[in-house]
Formats: structure tokens, C-alpha cells, sequence
């Protein structure tokens, strides 16, 4: 049963990480709805071993293995299978005529295949290591190694020379 002292270090967590998770589900989905969705599992999932972890870096980890297990349990069900996803985001230009590169970016992200999503956000926005990332995604270092590589050449291809940029200030 929670106590009053670990529902607080929970809401606290989940508080202060909120926005950082959100943004990794949206990396790795490519729509904001479903990131919201899956912040919300993983920190469900999270509630419900909180009493058992402890309270090192360790938190993040196991979240981030929780996030990307979700996405990858949801890009499993038969629904995603028939989803269409579009060419243009719509109105989103209009409103934030300051962001196209990232909405190029993101554009870019949604066609990659889920591995690769994977691999790349894990890599470069979460900023987590080839060992780091095999661990999260329950595969090998060589299969990150190879995933990540075909990843930035698709977003070499799909963005012209202005990933050049991206790699290095990451």
C-alpha cells in the first residue's frame, strides 16, 4: 500500500520529468495525442514498481525502457497496421513560422521505421549511449549500431544537407 511520503516523491517525479517524457514519446510516435497516451502508461507502469526502485539515475532508465516498450507493445496492434499518416502537418506552419526545420525534422522522424525512430531519438535526444540504447531496446549494440546508421542515411536523404548541422551539435 502507498504511503502519503511515496505518493509524494511520485507526484514529484512524475512532475518534474513529465515534459522530458512527453517529448521522447513524441519522438518516437511522431503525434503528440498517442505521446500523451504513452507518457501516461509509462508513468502508470512506473506507479506501480515505484516501491521498488530505488531513487538514483536508475528512475530514468527504467522509464525510458517502459516508454519505448509501449511503443513498440502499441505499433503491434492490428489498428496501427491501417493507420495513414500525412505529408503536411496543416496549420501548425502558419502558427509557428519559426519552427520549420524542426517540423522537417519531425516530418522526416514519422518515416522512419520504428527501429530506426528508436534508435535515433534514443541516440541523439535522449543522448543515451550504443550500450545504453541495446539495453533499452533488448537487442544488440551491432543491430543500434546499423539501425542508428540507416536512420541518419533516411534523414540524410529526406533533408538534404541540413542534418550535417543536426549530427554535430549533437
Amino acid at each position: 500500500m502507498a504511503t502519503r511520503d511515496t505518493d509524494r516523491e511520485f507526484g514529484e517525479f512524475v512532475a518534474a520529468r513529465a515534459v522530458v517524457v512527453r517529448r521522447t514519446a513524441y519522438l518516437l510516435c511522431g503525434d503528440w495525442h498517442r505521446a500523451e497516451d504513452l507518457m501516461q502508461t509509462a508513468f502508470v507502469r512506473l506507479y506501480a514498481a515505484w516501491s521498488r526502485l530505488r531513487r538514483d539515475d536508475s528512475v530514468d532508465a527504467y522509464v525510458r525502457k517502459i516508454l519505448v516498450n509501449a511503443v513498440i507493445d502499441e505499433s503491434r496492434r492490428p489498428f496501427r497496421r491501417f493507420e495513414n499518416t500525412v505529408a503536411e502537418v496543416g496549420d501548425v506552419e502558419a502558427l509557428l513560422p519559426s519552427v520549420d526545420d524542426a517540423l522537417d525534422v519531425r516530418g522526416a522522424l514519422a518515416l522512419l521505421t520504428p527501429g530506426q525512430r528508436a534508435t535515433v531519438v534514443l541516440r541523439y535526444w535522449e543522448d543515451q549511449s550504443v550500450e545504453e540504447t541495446a539495453s533499452l531496446l533488448g537487442c544488440s549494440e551491432g543491430t543500434v549500431k546499423s539501425q542508428t546508421a540507416k536512420g541518419l542515411a533516411t534523414l540524410r536523404r529526406l533533408l538534404g544537407a541540413g542534418v550535417a548541422a543536426l549530427e554535430e551539435s549533437a
